[in-house]
């Protein structure tokens, strides 16, 4: 296997101009859709609208041309907007380049060393958790917009955030209100009956809201507050290159910024990647797109852009559209390079009340709220799984949420499998001779893990102990770690300080492994070893006369 093999290199076997010309027009759909997403995550988590853009045509086109999935879109995603706020309130955009690049850094690691993988053991409870916390965040955040009202600066914090909005709920603009509700109404409907609009179905929903609000303002130069107004529009060019500062002490001071970043960019880009796959019946290189988007994110920073991660909507609608290769994703930011050049100007009196009602329809999207309606179906501990990391990633942050959803999945887990491992003496329809034997021969079965969590079965057998000869059977034993093997070695001291003798059968695969390594066998003699139960037993019986 290689290691650095980006799909474009394996998209062009049997290319030809007609899955060229789907591309580019799918690419040219995401890139219309994606225009006023990356100016809206943009300006909801604290920058100037041109960031978003840049990060969208930058990391956009470096994570199709070198990422490991042939559909998967790159670029600001709604996930980031709380965590860029945040670091952004609390270190500054200097910081946040920073950490971006920082975050790219450790995204490129975690794909050369194959730990792609490892992401897709996060349990569903925690990923779901966290995306409806982000999701209420995120529509939390564009309360301001949504109804116009007088605040300088929203605090990050959740309870800080709640109480400036009630503090300004009597300064709304009923002007802004009247453009968000009707931006969202035209968004439902759009919805609604996209499959029926013929042609015009293509066109999304967003841009279309967009454009309505942004004529109706310039139109009749309504009193609210626009990109123009409020960030003197968005340059018509793309920025320069501009080396960020870095010492060890800013390093050190974003260091878990950074890691929030990668961990989050990881989740989000593997998640939608493992979507793709399931719509267009393929397989995506999850290291090969870490590395990806590690390269992106460390170098979009440089040209003033913010976080970037694979982005669900924008995938599934590049799907829609007939995308078959990355190429489609580089015509997407080819498509969104061309609109900054020429079309910026326009982009003065799209009103922030618009982009506001777009982001809570992407929150209200992204959000899995059947998973919430269901919740009696699933047991407690996938519940309260799932609500704590919930309530978590909205009152305090995702990283506290993320780390408390671990470790109570990881609970649950060594609880069940625990559960799960047992052990029971040799049944005496299968083995009648052991009767005449009660209490100097007893033999045992043991199901399961031997673990950490489990050693407590060993510590049982050693409270029943025969006289004569202990027999165990490991046949049915899946995996043995060092806890367990260490709980095995003293039940054989135990045994040996009170004269009985100890018989292990049936030790495979792993756990003899792990028996070679923590020197059992050295501790026994060949006569303690046998194949199976059967005769183990037959030895036990012979030897005890």
């Amino acid at each position: 296997m290689n290691l650095f093999h980006p799909k474009l290199l394996d998209s062009f076997k049997g290319y030809n101009g007609a899955l060229f010309s789907k591309d580019v027009l799918a690419g040219i759909t995401v890139g219309v859709v994606a225009l006023p997403l990356a100016m809206a995550f943009a300006i909801a988590s604290g920058l100037k609208p041109e960031a978003g853009i840049f990060t969208a045509i930058i990391a956009g086109g470096l994570i199709s041309v070198l990422g490991g999935s042939r559909v998967q879109i790159g670029g600001p995603a709604g996930a980031f907007i709380v965590i860029v706020y945040g670091i952004v309130d609390h270190y500054g955009i200097a910081n946040l380049l920073l950490a971006t690049a920082m975050s790219g850094v450790f995204l490129f690691l975690m794909g050369l060393f194959r730990l792609g993988t490892l992401i897709r053991f996060i349990p569903v409870a925690v990923i779901i958790g966290f995306t409806n916390g982000i999701a209420v965040l995120i529509g939390l955040s564009q309360v301001k917009e949504f109804f116009g009202l007088q605040i300088t600066k929203m605090p990050a914090e959740f309870f800080q955030a709640v109480q400036t909005l009630y503090a300004a709920a009597d300064t709304v603009n009923p002007i802004a209100l009247m453009l968000s509700v009707g931006s969202l109404t035209l968004l439902i409907t759009w919805r609604a009956f996209q499959k029926r609009l013929g042609y015009l179905s293509h066109i999304p929903g967003t841009v279309i809201a967009m454009a309505a609000a942004t004529i109706v303002t310039s139109a009749l130069s309504l009193p609210v507050d626009t990109i123009g107004s409020r960030f003197g529009g968005i340059p018509s060019g793309l920025p320069s290159f501009e080396w960020i500062p870095i010492s060890w002490s800013t390093a050190q001071f974003v260091i878990v910024p950074a890691i929030t970043l990668a961990l989050l960019g990881a989740i989000e880009s593997l998640l939608c990647a493992r979507i793709a796959d399931g719509l267009i019946h393929d397989r995506h290189e999850s290291n090969q797109e870490l590395m990806a988007q590690g390269i992106a994110n460390l170098v979009t920073p440089f040209f003033g852009g913010m976080p970037a991660t694979g982005t669900i909507a924008r995938t599934v609608t590049n799907i829609q559209s007939g995308a078959s290769t990355p190429v489609a994703g580089i015509a997407h930011s080819a498509t969104l390079l061309v609109i900054v050049l020429f079309g910026a100007p326009l982009a003065k009196n799209i009103p922030l009340a618009s982009l506001a009602a777009i982001l809570m329809f992407v929150a209200w999207n992204m959000g899995e709220w059947r998973k919430f309606a269901d919740l009696k179906q699933f047991r407690l501990p996938y519940r309260l799984t799932m609500l704590s990391v919930f309530f978590l990633t909205i009152i305090l942050d995702l990283t506290v949420a993320i780390q408390v959803g671990l470790l109570l999945a990881f609970i649950t887990f060594v609880y069940r499998i625990s559960s799960l491992s047992r052990y029971e003496s040799a049944s005496a329809v299968d083995f009648p001779e052991l009767q005449q034997y009660q209490g100097s021969i007893s033999a045992f079965r043991i199901y399961g893990a031997i673990f950490f969590g489990a050693v407590k079965i060993l510590e049982n057998i050693e409270n029943e102990l025969p006289s004569k000869v202990l027999v165990l059977d490991l046949k049915n034993v899946i995996y043995i770690d060092v806890s367990g093997m260490d709980a095995l070695l003293e039940l054989e001291e135990a045994c040996k300080a009170r004269g009985i003798r100890l018989l292990i059968c049936g030790l495979l695969h792993q756990p003899h492994e792990m028996a070679v390594r923590a020197g059992l066998f050295e501790r026994l003699s060949k006569d303690n070893i046998y194949p199976d139960l059967k005769q183990g037993i037959a030895s036990a019986i012979s030897q005890s006369h």
